[in-house]
């Protein structure tokens, strides 16, 4: 079996990082400040989406980005906190499968910031940003993450907090939990997935409860 994890709103919150760098970005460029909220609803694009997407001009929008990722490099692991059971769910998940994390953050600082709450090493692959040149809601980040473990498993789970995780899950063929820990909210989630629960080690639970239920079957038909 294998789990692969959204990052932001699933497993961490940087919210306050993400702000921060994003604000820096526009008022180092001179750009006017965007409500928080709107920036919030965003979160979990790429960075070049988000930033277009508050009407930077495409041509101008990488020069954003690196100015967000120089400032987010210096303040994200002291502004971005573990959410509540994320760590107990990872290492019940590794009781039971094989884990990998799917992000449109940045790979690299995704690695940094696991590397920081001691959770990386329960991770068998990290696809991030610049692994792909499709992010969700495509599916190619999910099928480079199950190519990358080459593993030989047709029970495959995503559990993320938007849509995005959804719809890249599906398109990719393999089953998908929502969260309601992140960003979106249910009656978005409910669109995509019918199976929604309140955090990620319910997530995880769920899946485990699945497994033996498929392994009982299994047994009592052989």
């Amino acid at each position: 079996m294998i789990i692969l994890f959204d990052l932001d709103g699933t497993l961490i919150d940087s919210t306050e990082a993400i702000l921060e760098s994003f604000h820096h970005a526009l008022d180092t460029h001179d750009y006017p400040r965007q409500p928080d909220e709107d920036i919030k609803a965003l979160i979990g694009y790429p960075l070049d989406i988000m930033f277009t997407e508050v009407g930077v001009n495409e041509k101008n929008v990488w020069d954003f980005v690196a100015t967000y990722k120089n400032h987010y490099r210096d303040i994200s692991t002291q502004k971005t906190i573990l959410l509540d059971c994320a760590r107990e769910a990872v290492l019940k998940a590794k009781d039971f499968a094989t884990l990998g994390i799917v992000t449109t953050k940045t790979g690299l600082y995704s690695r940094i910031l696991m590397e920081h709450f001691e959770l990386m090493e329960h991770f068998d692959v990290l696809i991030g940003r610049e692994d792909v040149k499709h992010p969700k809601p495509h599916a190619e980040p999910i099928l480079k993450a199950i190519e990358a473990l080459n593993l030989d498993s047709k029970d495959i789970w995503m559990i993320g907090d938007t849509k995005l995780d959804l719809i890249s899950a599906k398109n990719a063929g393999i089953n998908s939990v929502a969260v309601l820990s992140g960003y979106d909210s249910y009656d978005t989630l409910k669109e995509f997935s019918n199976i929604i629960f309140s955090d990620v080690l319910e997530a995880v639970g769920y899946i485990y409860e699945r497994k033996i239920s498929h392994n009982k079957l299994s047994n009592t038909i052989v």
